[in-house]
């Protein structure tokens, strides 16, 4: 079974739903020597299975991952997610689109996905957003796939650890994307990551995954030396300029030096908290968003691909952690290889 300790280069490619996360990337980063995520994410179990086919082409007997979205219950009262729809009711308008009814059945193809993932097993399976059921991971784990779950707090390791996961990937506040945590109405946890690291170090042992704002070999390096079960490093927004991402034009445009200057977080695009550009969707519904993933995601997803479609940033969700402007265009294997060069520069150099 895979383990992150015998990866060549301790890093890892974050796995980016919604389209970034295409096997071409995936493959770069796994021929370079790190782990490359694909993102179930959004997609139906029919495109994963593709896309699980191509990697393999790609990659032949390498290890990559796949992350699965755990699904939650959805709020009992619907009131605030039909609120929220109303007052979108300018944003239809302005991209001539219509808002769907929010759909309380939607768990993303959750029990197909897992059944794909049993049947034809993959080295690494992640998920996000809960913890699997202890009978989920027995059972991937007896098919020879190694389990990571994303955790944001040492209470969420902890629960985690229990059901027996090989890894842990600790997201911090920094991250760029969606918080990984279990309670989706609940504030995320703001305690940054290097010190979240030594309190989830000190509930469990298991290799962790430092995930967060890196964009530098330095700060990988400072990850990998904060605690001894830190076994890699997790980048996604690094990636997302790479030409083997699949980041749509006006995404990638919106990431490049000095479109936007800054982060912040937002339920306004999912319902989830999610840290994004500062654009002016994020700014005019912020304050005004419930917490109500999936439903919120679906009244916007017609809202962001008429904004994809008309190449304005400026009602896309821009998901981009605090190191943003470190990306570049670089080809992924490259921008691996680098950035481990640099890593192993600043650990040789600093004194522990």
């Amino acid at each position: 079974m895979f383990e992150l300790r015998e990866l060549d280069i301790p890093i890892v490619q974050a796995p980016m739903a919604g389209g970034p996360a295409t096997p071409e990337l995936v493959a770069a980063v796994v021929r370079a020597g790190g782990l490359g995520f694909l993102a179930a994410g959004y997609l139906t179990p029919e495109a994963l299975a593709d896309r699980v086919a191509r990697t393999r082409e790609l990659v032949g007997a390498a290890p990559f991952g796949v992350n699965v979205f755990v699904p939650r219950p959805l709020p009992d009262d619907l009131g605030p997610v039909l609120r929220y729809r109303a007052e979108l009711a300018a944003e239809a308008a302005r991209y001539g689109v219509t808002l769907p009814e929010p759909d309380v059945h939607d768990t993303d193809h959750w029990e197909p996905k897992l059944a794909l993932l049993l049947a034809d097993p993959v080295p690494v399976v992640s998920f996000t957003f809960g913890a699997p059921p202890a009978a989920t991971v027995a059972a991937l784990r007896a098919a020879g796939t190694a389990v990571v779950c994303t955790v944001t707090t040492p209470d969420e390791a902890a629960q985690a650890a229990a059901l027996g996961v090989d890894a842990l990937c600790v997201q911090g506040p920094e991250a760029g994307g969606h918080r990984g945590g279990f309670d989706p109405e609940a504030d995320p946890d703001d305690t940054p990551l290097p010190l979240l690291l030594e309190r989830v170090r000190e509930v469990t042992d298991r290799p962790l995954i430092a995930a967060g704002g890196l964009a530098t070999g330095a700060d990988i390096a400072a990850v990998l030396r904060r605690c001894d079960t830190v076994a890699a490093a997790q980048l996604g927004t690094a990636y997302l300029r790479a030409p083997e991402a699949g980041t749509g034009a006006a995404y990638r445009a919106a990431l490049a030096p000095g479109a936007f200057a800054s982060t912040a977080v937002t339920r306004a695009f999912s319902g989830r908290p999610a840290r994004g550009l500062r654009n002016r969707f994020l700014n005019a519904y912020t304050a005004a968003a419930p917490a109500g993933y999936p439903l919120v995601h679906q009244l916007t997803r017609p809202l962001r691909a008429a904004s994809a479609a008309a190449g304005d940033p400026e009602g896309l969700s821009l998901w981009a952690g605090t190191g943003h402007r470190y990306s570049t265009e670089e080809p992924a294997g490259e921008l691996t290889r680098r950035l481990w060069r640099e890593a192993e520069g600043v650990l040789s150099t600093t004194p522990v």
